[in-house]
Formats: C-alpha cells, structure tokens, sequence
C-alpha cells in the first residue's frame, strides 16, 4: 500500500491550459471549443472525499468533455467502454504538452 502523499497542485499547470485544445476529444462529445479548455482531472488513488486528484492525473479538456468526465453529461454508448483508454490518451498528450511549453520537465530528456 502507498503511503499518503501532499497533494501536488501547480498553478503554473492549471493556467497552461487555457486556451489549448482538448486532449480528450472523446468522439460525439469533444465541441472543438478551445476558449472552454480547463485542466480537469482524472480519477485516481489520489483523490478522495473533498479532495481532487493531483495535477499531475489531469488533462486539459473543453466543457463538453470536461462535463462527461466528472458526471454531468453522459459518455456516448459506444465510448463507455473506451473510458480508461480515453484517459491515459488525454493524460500523456496533456504531459507532452506541458513539456514542450517547459512547465513539466523530465531530467535527461531531450
């Protein structure tokens, strides 16, 4: 069992996303409206009663998205099944993004 962490938030993340494209682009849903773009996160054993997931179990997602991941819209029929593939998409595109704008390095990398 992992032991519990401090929560890892970052603002400079959290404003990255403004403005980006979505990185969930879940078919039927993604509405292709960038000035709606948000950092949302992602379920994981990081977050609990009251508290979000950390920064880093995030993507950047429009409303549309961003609504379906945290319960507010319905996942298309044929998508519910590809939910987790859907979220390790968005999380990785959302990390190279971050890298390729120099908030989120990684030692070693080019």
């Amino acid at each position: 069992m992992l032991q519990k962490t401090t929560p890892i938030h970052s603002k400079k993340i959290r404003d990255a996303a403004r403005g980006q494209p979505c990185t969930l682009q879940i078919v039927g849903v993604c509405s292709g409206d960038w000035s709606t773009t948000v950092l949302a996160h992602l379920p994981d054993e990081s977050h609990g009663i009251a508290r979000k997931s950390d920064d880093l179990s995030a993507c950047f997602a429009c409303d549309a998205c961003h609504s379906v991941i945290d319960g507010r819209a319905k996942w298309p029929a044929m998508e519910r099944e590809h939910k987790e593939w859907y979220f390790r998409r968005a999380q990785i595109r959302t990390w190279r993004a971050l890298f390729e704008k120099n908030i989120f390095s990684i030692k070693g990398a080019a």
